[in-house]
């Protein structure tokens, strides 16, 4: 089913419509066949014009079994379409979900416009000369109504069969089955009266470049590449397979045309000490992983921290806790991102807002750490690392270059006149301490995670030098606010007293609900944050200028926490925590809601 819905979002995109996509799947490799808990679906939005999210509720139902209908049903609005496949429709696979009739025949779905095709059974006839086992001719059934789908929306046809052919190439059977069975159903759709209508959805009007179809995991890998080429250093990967962050190392692994070096460690804890063991060599040392993951590695971020060397961790949020629901989406880590370490161990913590601001959050995330010698924290989720978005290809040479200025020669003088090395010795603008390569003749110097003396690092258990250094590190990260842009408000009207203000993938959800509330005379503010620790300096101006700031999270209200508790201001938490993205319709009415109770309040 993914690969269904990967192969339509391309001819989608390749069309030039706007696109958003929502993959959602079972954890369980081999989830029980037929069974609610193993429906795997694809949910895809494309408009011809700017979209942000992959929409609430969907206007067509591709249902392949009774599991996949039940399991969707509820999302279709009523008067939706329906197209299922009859064929899994026995008693046994209806009593397997707790259908005791036949929905198809019970007046269930009196609401809906159906179309209910034996897919299966038209899929086989159109492989029938194939030769195919009966097991392998009714897997064709995707293919058929992929093909059927792309007469519907009158998609291209021409990517998927090439990408058929490439696939399959080792195996010519099961190529040209596929491929039958696509054109067997673009043809069922043409030819038949099934369908009253086909679709044109015109491609979308975006500035000129070059564009393709890309995922977060995807942007993530490449912002990495482009952040270490920018810095001139070797980009090195430890990393452990954790879902949803795997393809991020499946990515980087194939990259060694452009010097990225990957090491696949045993654990979490291994990775996150190679990578930082290759940031202290001179490298780029990055780690990724999920929540559970970065819970493993923060002994050696804390390492980090006290050593300052870089070292950017991508952390890819699942629901939790625990194992909890590996492939659904969360943001319930940001309290970890900022404080989850022992002792004072300040890092900064960046999070994108969409799949392809994974790309510039990346290279973000790159810049921080290398300038500020700090660990760094890049938070993205499930929902924007599968998803994907048409993402216009960047000019690379405007990216500004990231100067590491590894230091090369003694940077003090000892009372007796003599040059020496102060590893500790800092940059009076970024209190960035200097960073010598192991083996530069004249830069010895001790390492590890005992505190550190102000300039010599020499080991220290002095009060008054821990409190130095406690605080100088503190100051260090506290003083990258300089070096951000202030968050920037969307409020066209001039007139809003309500802020809608998110971080990470609520985004999407935030600024189509917004276009929605003023599309009914409305007023709202949006804003969004990158730059989760330090804030942007102007924050709590914003803050203190709305009557009402809402925070929309898929956590308990983590943000709006941190929020009230540094700026005094009152936050009204929205919280979700279903391992989906926020409902734009349910958001959208709750804030009219809240809108409306503050016009009441003050009338």
């Amino acid at each position: 089913m993914q690969l269904t819905g990967d192969r339509f979002t391309a001819e989608t995109a390749i069309f030039g419509n706007d696109i958003a996509t929502l993959p959602n799947f079972p954890a369980e490799i081999r989830a029980p066949q037929g069974t609610l808990p193993g429906v795997s679906s694809f949910q895809l939005h494309f408009a011809d014009f700017d979209i942000v999210t992959p929409g609430d509720v969907p206007d067509v139902l591709v249902a392949m079994n009774p599991a996949a209908l039940k399991a969707n049903l509820r999302d279709l609005p009523k008067g939706g379409v329906i197209i299922v496949d009859t064929a899994d429709f026995t008693k046994r696979n209806l009593a397997k979900i707790g259908w005791a009739t036949n929905p198809l025949e019970d007046g269930t779905l009196s609401s809906y416009s159906v179309h209910a095709l034996d897919l299966t059974g038209l899929a086989t006839g159109a492989v029938a000369e194939f030769g195919l086992t009966r097991r392998d001719a009714s897997r064709t059934k995707n293919m058929f109504a992929l093909g059927m789908l792309s007469w519907l929306y009158s998609r291209p046809t021409e990517g998927t069969t090439d990408f058929l052919a490439q696939k399959f190439a080792k195996k010519p059977v099961i190529r040209d089955a596929n491929i039958a069975a696509f054109k067997a159903g673009y043809a069922f759709g043409e030819t038949t009266e099934v369908f009253e209508v086909q679709y044109q959805v015109a491609p979308a009007p975006m500035p000129k470049g070059r564009y393709r179809q890309i995922s977060g995991n995807l942007a993530t890998a490449y912002g990495l590449m482009v952040g270490a080429q920018k810095a001139g250093m070797q980009l090195f990967l430890g990393s452990y397979p954790i879902t949803p962050a795997s393809d991020i190392l499946h990515e980087l692994s194939k990259r060694k045309d452009v010097g990225v070096m990957t090491f696949q460690a045993e654990d979490e804890i291994a990775a996150a000490g190679a990578a930082l063991g290759a940031s202290f060599a001179g490298s780029l040392g990055v780690t990724t992983t999920s929540g559970p993951g970065v819970a493993l590695k923060s002994e050696t971020i804390s390492l980090g921290v006290m050593t300052e060397l870089p070292l950017v961790v991508v952390n890819v949020q699942r629901a939790g806790p625990s194992t909890g629901m590996p492939t659904k989406t969360e943001q319930a880590d940001l309290l970890q991102a900022i404080n989850g370490r022992n002792g004072e161990a300040p890092i900064p913590v960046l999070a994108a807002r969409s799949s392809t601001d994974c790309f510039d959050t990346a290279i973000e995330a790159c810049r921080i750490a290398v300038k500020y010698r700090t660990p760094v924290i890049m938070l993205s989720d499930g929902y924007l690392a599968n998803g994907a978005e048409p993402w216009r290809l960047p000019d690379l040479d405007a990216i500004p270059q990231i100067v590491p200025g590894f230091a090369t020669e003694p940077n003090a003088v000892t009372d007796a006149g003599k040059a020496e090395f102060q590893p500790y010795k800092r940059d009076p603008e970024t209190l960035a301490r200097a960073w010598a390569i192991p083996g530069t003749p004249g830069l010895e110097h001790r390492i590890g995670g005992i505190e550190k003396a102000a300039l010599t690092g020499d080991v220290s258990y002095d009060p008054d030098n821990h409190e130095l250094m406690v605080r100088t590190r503190q100051a260090k990260i506290d003083g990258i606010v300089a070096d951000i842009p202030d968050v920037e408000v969307d409020d066209d009207s001039g007139e809003a007293r309500v802020l809608l203000l998110g971080w990470g993938s609520t985004y999407g959800p935030i600024t189509a609900a917004a276009r929605r509330i003023r599309k009914t005379g409305r007023a709202v503010a949006t804003a969004h944050l990158r730059h989760l620790n330090p804030m942007p300096a102007n924050l709590g101006d914003v803050l203190r200028g709305y009557d009402r700031v809402v925070v929309p999270e898929m956590n308990l209200g983590q943000l709006a926490g941190l929020l009230q508790a540094r700026y005094l201001v009152e936050i009204t938490s929205y919280s979700r925590v279903r391992g989906l993205p926020i409902s734009i319709s349910e958001l959208e009415a709750d804030v009219i809601a809240e809108i409306d109770s503050l016009q009441e309040e003050n009338r």
